[in-house]
């Protein structure tokens, strides 16, 4: 695994373990252990994992996730901080950073955000760079949905076109920040927005992600 990957979902896997299972989250109505199971069907059941993307395969999905949401608790969390099988794609190193040190981040920030104490987390530079990197090359799946022309960008003046057209909504935050927004937290995220009035409540609105 990955430097990134490994320490988010070490971190992650801590998030949930404290929180305990009954825990909200910034996932609907998830509790900790819904979003447990999720992370443990998504690496290590790819037969069911097809319902994240394939409307026709969803209930599969949703019955394998609810028999892992059924095990004990504990044993989700050291699944999760153990990593995948060697035979799921998500074992290679390269798919590991790909695809979990966005997703392990952004589920941490689901955890704690939904809390009503949490305080920011201090990003260091050589992490956010790495998250705005994978920002860069997925803005048009992220932002695929958005109902307005959608403009990512960076306190240093950076920017990624998640939806081309008018009118055009620009967000400005730290890489963190646009992960969550870009993922669909919007109203989670601290970024900055603008452009015409309605078109950025309607960005607001969106169902962004993958």
């Amino acid at each position: 695994m990955s430097t990134h990957a490994k320490r988010e979902r070490l971190l992650l896997a801590d998030l949930l373990e404290a929180a305990g299972p009954q825990a909200p989250t910034l996932c609907d109505d998830w509790t900790t252990r819904d979003l447990a199971a999720h992370l443990v069907v998504r690496e290590r059941r790819l037969d069911a994992a097809g319902g994240l993307l394939v409307g026709a395969l969803k209930a599969r999905l949703d019955r394998v996730q609810a028999e892992f949401a059924a095990k004990p608790y504990e044993e989700l969390i050291q699944l999760i901080r153990t990593g995948p099988p060697k035979f799921s794609p998500y074992s290679l190193k390269q798919v590991d950073e790909g695809a979990n040190a966005v997703e392990f981040y952004v589920h941490g920030e689901d955890v704690r955000r939904a809390q009503p104490d949490w305080t920011p987390r201090e990003l260091d530079p050589v992490f956010s760079d790495a998250l705005w990197s994978r920002l860069e090359k997925m803005a048009r799946l992220m932002g695929r949905r958005s109902p307005v022309g959608l403009v990512l960008r960076r306190p240093d003046g950076q920017t990624a076109v998640a939806r081309r057209g008018t009118p055009v909504v620009t967000v400005t935050g730290e890489p963190g920040e646009l992960a969550l927004f870009a993922s669909g937290r919007q109203g989670a995220a601290n970024v900055q927005i603008e452009g015409d009035k309605d078109a950025a409540a309607r960005a607001l609105e969106a169902k962004l992600g993958v």
